[in-house]
């Protein structure tokens, strides 16, 4: 087939690591691949597998750009493009209407966060052929809104390279990896993501002040890892007032974007995810993937990647001592802990594997095929 996959983000997280992941895979099963991204894109590093001269970068400014929904039309015409693979809700429109003006190609949409859809969407995604959601959580809310027909959502969860995931790891020295970033705690709990209230690194500093401070546990060194991208990175000036606050200086430390996270993942005793909302959770599931245990909120995304007790323990949303709580009992017991991360790094390389993500993504896009064709005779 070919597929032109579409993204205009100029940052880099789960949602881009899906876009390079689903691109790269698709053009080593032997499809043939284009992608569509903004002029400063940090995707275009990350598309190893796809030629030059199949990567073009229209301005993409927002959902009204016509003149990029234009050229994006024509290089469709051009390229002779058979399916049309949208992944930000500011593209949506942008991919509907170059689509259209392209001999009405299969236009699909990845929906990768449950925040609710815009009137604007309901009006432009119309002739939509299926919409990916990657989670049951995801599929919920689409269904909720009512934009789309029931029939043509489809969930297909993130999936990631355990080749991939195992290569990095290969010939892993958790000593030495330790010793370069001078973590030199005996445990390490670690949590990922943007700095923002919402993936709750507020509450993560307050409970490893709790278990520091009430329970005098010193064993431990908190880790945070990931950008700030708020306007004068207020988030990161909040964390590190709070940890000055508690006296966590020794305790609790910001990385910052880490370029290797898998080595650093597998480094960790234990994940914490103390998000307030969660769609899926790549990073998390990566850690799952690691055999790490995991301690996390009982997002939608949470509780799809994680049986409670099972593969890692789940808790309530914004209880920071039951969170420092549930953190401590599983860094004082260090069998149920690794229980815990054996069992987590089975069951989710099972369910969870790049391979079964593309497998479901090419159905998605063979069954747009099959019914556009239906329609046109």
């Amino acid at each position: 087939m070919k597929i032109l996959q579409l993204s205009s983000a100029r940052t880099f997280g789960g949602g881009e690591r899906h876009f390079a992941d689903l691109s790269n895979a698709l053009a080593e099963r032997g499809h043939d691949v284009y992608a569509a991204l903004s002029p400063a894109s940090p995707l275009r590093e990350k598309l190893a597998l796809l030629p030059d001269s199949n990567i073009i970068t229209p301005p993409l400014r927002n959902a009204l750009d016509l003149a990029s929904a234009t050229q994006l039309a024509r290089f469709i015409r051009e390229q002779k493009i058979e399916i049309v693979h949208a992944h930000l809700a500011r593209d949506y429109p942008l991919a509907a209407y170059a689509a259209r003006r392209a001999r009405g190609v299969p236009f699909i949409l990845t929906r990768h966060v449950p925040v609710a859809m815009s009137g604007l969407h309901k009006f432009t995604l119309a002739k939509v052929a299926r919409v990916i959601a990657v989670s049951e959580g995801v599929a919920r809310g689409l269904s909720e809104q009512r934009i789309f027909p029931d029939d043509k959502i489809r969930v297909i969860p993130n999936g990631l390279s355990i080749a991939q995931l195992d290569h990095s790891l290969k010939d892993f020295d958790h000593a030495a990896f330790r010793r370069t970033l001078a973590l030199s705690a005996p445990l390490l709990v670690g949590t990922v993501g943007e700095l923002s209230s919402v993936k709750g690194q507020e509450e993560f500093v307050r409970a490893a002040a709790v278990i520091v401070k009430r329970e005098n546990f010193a064993r431990a060194q908190f880790l945070i890892i990931g950008d700030d991208r708020s306007q004068g990175a207020k988030t990161r000036t909040l964390l590190e007032k709070l940890i000055a606050e508690h006296g966590l200086q020794e305790h609790v430390r910001l990385l910052g974007h880490v370029s290797e996270l898998t080595p650093l993942l597998a480094s960790l005793d234990l994940y914490v995810s103390a998000s307030r909302a969660e769609a899926f959770g790549l990073a998390m599931l990566e850690a799952l993937m690691c055999g790490v245990a995991t301690v996390a909120t009982a997002t939608d995304g949470a509780r799809e990647l994680i049986d409670d007790g099972v593969t890692g323990k789940l808790i309530p949303l914004g209880l920071v001592d039951t969170l420092a709580h549930t953190i401590l009992h599983l860094l004082q017991n260090d069998d149920e802990r690794a229980r815990i991360g054996a069992r987590a790094r089975e069951e989710s390389r099972a369910r969870f594997n790049l391979e079964r993500m593309i497998d479901a993504t090419e159905k998605v896009y063979r069954e747009s095929l099959r019914q556009d064709v239906a329609e046109r005779t």
